[in-house]
């Protein structure tokens, strides 16, 4: 396999004492280099006639690849390590989110209005009209993260404890993309019914439950009962999500193809949440020619013991994901890495579009098929066209919450992916530039736009 590109997730800061001597820093630099780590920020802490006190941030591509890259420094004569720490733990420290009042609590009267004797008469007012609950509380603007931790990113069933940060992470998010507060509800269940209770029990807390990191099939039918009994916006991420953002990235991909969504044959490889909701999704934007694929190949009709999203997309052929390929327009990867080849790509037809979305790890790495693609996407920030969740979940919630919706629909959902692809100008789409950055301001605003819009015009909101 390709070596890896070094990243900020395997960041590290390395403190050194080295004398005060020249080429000292270079023989440092040197043995980094000669390990493949990259180098950031060197900073001078201290320096005397004798001695120089240094951190140095590297960048390395695995836990293992970070200690041998210390260990070349460590090998360096006169070069005395003070100090190693993980800068991704150490970000983590702590938690990454806070809850803080709006209000000043200086006086015994802003006490008292804040809370007893004067938060009463608010209480009785949501009891006597519950629609007042949206203006005098939290609830307008706030979701729940809901987890139980059986399918954390692609890490597998970590359990709620370890899940906790990563919805921490997507409590940030949230935040900062789109103003709307959100808390992580990280519940110590995998049980179906049991999280269908729970979420339904705090929902009169929130305004919209997004639901995360929840493995298939269980996933499915948790959202869709609870979007029966709940009259707020419920959303499993890793459905949704991806799919909005992978059909945003198409749509332009497939205008530097000059190929119609309609006309091109689509390969899916990974049947779960996401492979599922970006087949539903592509499908209402008017795409039929779908071969799914699982890591027994070819999702077909022959085969027994498939779930009902399975049956939903099976085809009458059978055979590989090497079969499926030949001669295919696109391949949309949210699967496993490593499973594609250089030679299954180049079997695709003229101008292929390869999206290889798994994490951390693509189905193949970019440099592999570099002149064999037209389009290429992966997950990962350190390549282009990185197709990111957080595109489409920030301005999903900011457009529902604003307009009083009482559910999401696929509607909203194309709508979405519409307003994400149409951010990239036809003079700037580039097969390195089909979709925006996750940094571009205006992505949540058109986001939530066309969101709200779709939800007036089919008449879901309050």
């Amino acid at each position: 396999m390709v070596q890896l590109t070094p990243n900020p997730s395997f960041s590290l800061t390395i403190r050194l004492e080295t004398p005060n001597r020249t080429g000292m820093l270079a023989s440092v630099t040197q043995a980094i280099a000669s390990e493949g780590g990259n180098i950031g920020h060197i900073n001078l802490l201290e320096q005397s006639r004798q001695i120089t006190l240094r951190e140095i941030t590297v960048d390395a591509y695995s836990t293992e690849h970070a200690e041998k890259i210390v260990q070349a420094v460590k090998a360096l004569t006169e070069i005395k390590v003070v100090d190693v720490y993980d800068r991704t733990f150490n970000l983590h420290r702590g938690g990454k989110i806070a809850v803080q009042g709006k209000i000043p609590l200086k006086s015994q009267s802003d006490l008292s209005m804040a809370y007893t004797p004067g938060v009463g008469r608010i209480s009785k007012a949501i009891a006597e009209d519950p629609e007042q609950i949206y203006k005098l509380t939290i609830k307008q603007n706030t979701v729940a993260i809901v987890t139980d931790g059986s399918a954390v990113l692609g890490l597998g069933n970590l359990g709620p404890g370890g899940a906790l940060p990563v919805m921490e992470g997507k409590a940030m998010l949230f935040k900062e993309f789109a103003g709307v507060d959100a808390f992580p509800v990280c519940l110590a269940t995998q049980d179906t019914d049991a999280i269908i209770e729970t979420v339904k029990n705090i929902a009169p807390v929130f305004g919209g439950v997004n639901l995360e990191d929840i493995a298939a099939p269980r996933c499915f039918e948790i959202e869709a009962k609870l979007r029966q009994i709940l009259d707020i916006p419920v959303f499993h991420d890793d459905q949704h999500g991806t799919a909005i953002v992978s059909l945003a990235a198409l749509i332009n991909a497939l205008k530097l193809v000059k190929k119609s969504i309609e006309d091109i044959r689509i390969v899916i490889n990974g049947a779960g949440a996401a492979g599922i909701a970006i087949a539903r999704l592509l499908r209402k934007a008017g795409t039929n020619k779908i071969c799914l694929c699982d890591s027994k190949g070819i999702v077909s009709k022959g085969r027994a013991g498939l779930n009902p999203e399975k049956q939903e997309f099976a085809v009458e052929s059978s055979g590989t994901l090497a079969d499926a390929l030949v001669d295919a327009d696109v391949f949309l990867g949210v699967s496993a890495p490593g499973v594609v080849t250089p030679e299954m790509v180049r079997s695709m037809a003229k101008d292929p579009i390869v999206f290889a979305m798994a994490n951390p790890i693509p189905e193949i790495q970019p440099e592999l098929v570099t002149g064999d693609v037209a389009v290429m996407a992966t997950g990962r920030s350190d390549y282009p066209n990185q197709i990111n969740n957080v595109l489409a979940f920030p301005g999903i919630f900011r457009g529902a919450l604003d307009c009083r919706a009482t559910t999401l629909t696929s509607t909203m959902y194309l709508e979405a992916a519409r307003a994400i692809a149409s951010l990239v100008k036809t003079s700037d789409l580039d097969k390195e530039n089909i979709i925006p950055s996750v940094f571009d301001t205006r992505v949540a605003t058109a986001v939530a736009g066309a969101v709200a819009h779709a939800a007036r015009q089919e008449g879901v909101t309050i």
